[in-house]
């Protein structure tokens, strides 16, 4: 991202960043630095390993072998190839390279953990990463090859390669060699020194990176998915009675009032719901609208128990071993069980999320239960088939979402000769969360388009004020279905409107 006024500029001290942050840096609207405060830290903590180098002391990861290897003391004269060595035979990863976000998202993590003090690196590398992130130049790295247990090895030694000039970079737009790269943006190489591959590759930066920007894509959707099911509600005749705040007072979870509230702001002042407050025989409506709070907002206290988990990872030191004062200490924060627990618990609250709505889609569309709506709200039932086909895309979508949502942390696989014998599979999680958030993306978009077409049958009564709002957002995205056509492009449209932050004004 290019533009004539300087960016802002997030200055980095090892303190937790919020997904917010992460997000800005992302995208490329902001810049980043290493804060003034995080340099002293930074060189007592690599003197402590210069100190151990000099005086031919034994530590593991700055003259030792790794993992099984760990008894192996390695010569004085040998440390700069280990380290080298380190790198190149961990960059094993393969599959479709991360996006460019993901990739920026490593780099500020990595940078940022490594400015704490406890890793032993000197201020040179850390401030090759910050060049990287500012100048676009973007590693390729491979999406799969982590267990996340040592942290995520290969995919930060595909990173760390481009800190030595090898392995390959996205830049200006091309797929180059990472030293051409480094040479047109004015970043020399480094030379890694003692420790300095090791600290680049024990870390949870990967699952963080990919986990936390999906996590805060399915924070936006959440969200929204109460302004679909409140479309549905007022199209299907429906009654805000279960929303009435003495009802979520009486079991007081937070995210349950919250989703109340916000339902409760979103249908204020509907004529649809005037016109049969009165007279309606029904006494109550299917679950999957009277149910919205305490369903939406389970994911909401979910979705907000893993922004925790990430946030406090974010500001963690997370690679072996660290150094306090002095004393050099072999631990296991580079396991991922904690994000890995987490973003599984993201994937199922996500999939429930698509689950409800995908009632709410059906019930729109099916003539046996949409309160006199045409049947699939085509204009032609029969001769056209309407919103048919929409429904089962959503409900294709889900099925996926649900065989995704299985746990990846319950699985174990013993690497690196047993040494490293429980790892998190923290990163498989990260990348099956960020798929069903993409899907639940689209099936977002479908329940919008199936809410706005039925809303329109209900003339000329109108819906609420905000959504009536929406209604006409979502129309000038894609027009009324009034004959069938290939909607296809609407659904990813309105889908990308969702991911872009389009609809963010209903998100509360």
């Amino acid at each position: 991202m290019t533009t004539g006024t300087p960016l802002a500029v997030l200055e980095l001290d090892g303190r937790p960043l919020s997904l917010e942050q992460i997000n800005l840096i992302a995208n490329g609207s902001m810049n980043a630095a290493i804060a003034s405060a995080a340099r002293p830290r930074i060189a007592a903590s690599q003197a402590v390993v210069e100190r151990i180098v000099t005086s031919n002391e034994t530590a593991y990861g700055i003259n030792t072998g790794f993992g099984k290897l760990s008894d192996v003391r390695i010569s004085t004269g040998d440390l700069q190839q280990l380290q080298r060595n380190l790198v190149r035979s961990h960059a094993c990863g393969v599959g479709e390279p991360l996006e460019e976000p993901e990739v920026r998202a490593m780099l500020l993590l990595r940078a940022n953990v490594l400015a704490k003090g406890l890793s032993g690196v000197r201020y040179q590398l850390i401030e090759l990463l910050i060049g990287l992130l500012n100048r676009r130049v973007h590693p390729v790295i491979p999406s799969r090859g982590s267990v996340g247990a040592s942290g995520d090895l290969a995919p930060l030694a595909h990173l760390a390669l481009v800190l030595i000039g090898e392995g390959e970079v996205f830049y200006q737009g091309a797929r180059m060699p990472a030293g051409a790269a480094l040479s047109k943006a004015g970043l020399p190489p480094l030379v890694l020194e003692a420790k300095e591959g090791l600290a680049l590759l024990n870390g949870t930066q990967a699952m963080a990176a990919v986990g936390g920007l999906a996590v805060l894509r399915a924070v936006r959707l959440n969200h929204l998915f109460d302004l679909a099911g409140a479309m549905a509600l007022e199209a299907l005749r429906g009654t805000p009675v279960a929303f009435d705040e003495r009802i979520h007072q009486a079991r007081p979870h937070p995210g349950q009032i919250q989703a109340a509230a916000h339902l409760r702001a979103l249908l204020r002042d509907s004529e649809i719901r005037e016109s049969h407050l009165h007279n309606d025989p029904r006494v109550q409506d299917a679950y999957c609208l009277r149910c919205m709070p305490q369903v939406h907002g389970a994911a909401r206290g979910a979705l907000q128990h893993v922004r925790e988990v990430i946030e406090i990872e974010t500001g963690s030191a997370t690679d072996n071993p660290l150094i306090f004062s002095g004393d050099v200490l072999s631990g296991g924060n580079f396991h991922g069980a904690p994000l890995g627990m987490a973003l599984d618990y993201a994937a199922i609250a996500v999939t429930d999320l698509m689950s409800i709505s995908e009632r709410r889609i059906d019930r729109l569309i099916n003539p046996d239960c949409n309160e006199g709506l045409p049947a699939f709200l085509s204009h032609t039932p029969g001769l056209s088939s309407g919103l048919m086909i929409a429904h089962v895309t959503a409900a294709a979508l889900l099925s996926e979402a649900k065989v995704l949502a299985h746990p990846a942390s319950v699985d174990s696989l013993p690497t690196s000769g047993g040494k490293e014998d429980h790892v998190s599979m923290g990163m498989t999680a990260a990348l099956k969360l960020k798929q069903i958030v993409d899907n639940a993306e689209k099936v977002l978009a479908i329940e919008l388009m199936t809410a706005a077409q039925g809303l329109e049958y209900r003339r000329p009564l109108k819906a609420a004020t905000e959504i009536e709002r929406a209604r006409q957002f979502v129309r000038a995205l894609v027009p009324t279905l009034e004959e069938d056509r290939v909607i296809a492009g609407d659904i990813e449209r309105v889908a990308k409107g969702i991911r872009n932050g389009d609809f963010d004004s209903w998100s509360a």
